[in-house]
């Protein structure tokens, strides 16, 4: 690779970790091929973007960035995946379930950044599986809004039936 390959490749990169609020880092090396296909249809499904980098111009990347990756960097070792997400937790489910599925035991988790929040390993992934999604939260607030009024609503009317019952039942016993 030229020079002028590596600093467009660095640029690109630079920009998807730029645009991405949800990053995750991942080792798939030990797949086999059929296993590589599965995940990549998997994360195309999840909305998640998948694509293996190379750890030094991923490095010099996120040295470029704007964003602070803490500890991130000391993962680049060996063979490193970068998957984007719009979801914080969806990467780390795709993940969790594809282990279950593979005899592997991979992709294995190297780090993530959510949300500015930096988790680093492997013993992380039941944390991050447990963030919930932006749409999971509004979702749960509304719920939580609605709930008070349902009552109100459900006291007027039954309050309004059990009044109109006593005054049929008094105005048939005169």
């Amino acid at each position: 690779m030229t020079r002028e390959e590596k600093s467009q490749v660095i640029e690109a990169l630079t920009d998807k970790l730029t645009e991405g609020n949800i990053i995750y880092l991942a080792d798939i090396s030990g797949l086999n091929a059929l296993d590589t296909s599965n995940l990549r249809r998997a994360c195309f499904k999840a909305n998640i973007k998948l694509s293996v980098v190379k750890n030094t111009l991923l490095e010099k990347a996120m040295e470029k960035s704007d964003k602070d990756f803490g500890e991130l960097p000391t993962t680049l070792k060996g063979n490193t995946s970068l998957m984007i997400s719009d979801t914080g937790n969806a990467p780390a489910k795709l993940i969790k379930d594809f282990q279950k599925k593979s005899k592997t035991n991979k992709p294995v988790l190297k780090g993530a950044y959510v949300e500015e929040a930096i988790f680093v390993g492997e013993n992380q992934l039941d944390a991050l599986v447990s963030i919930k999604s932006k749409e999971e939260v509004i979702g749960e607030i509304i719920t939580i809004l609605q709930s008070p009024a349902k009552n109100v609503i459900s006291a007027l009317q039954s309050g309004g039936n059990k009044l109109s019952g006593i005054i049929k039942t008094l105005s048939e016993k005169e």
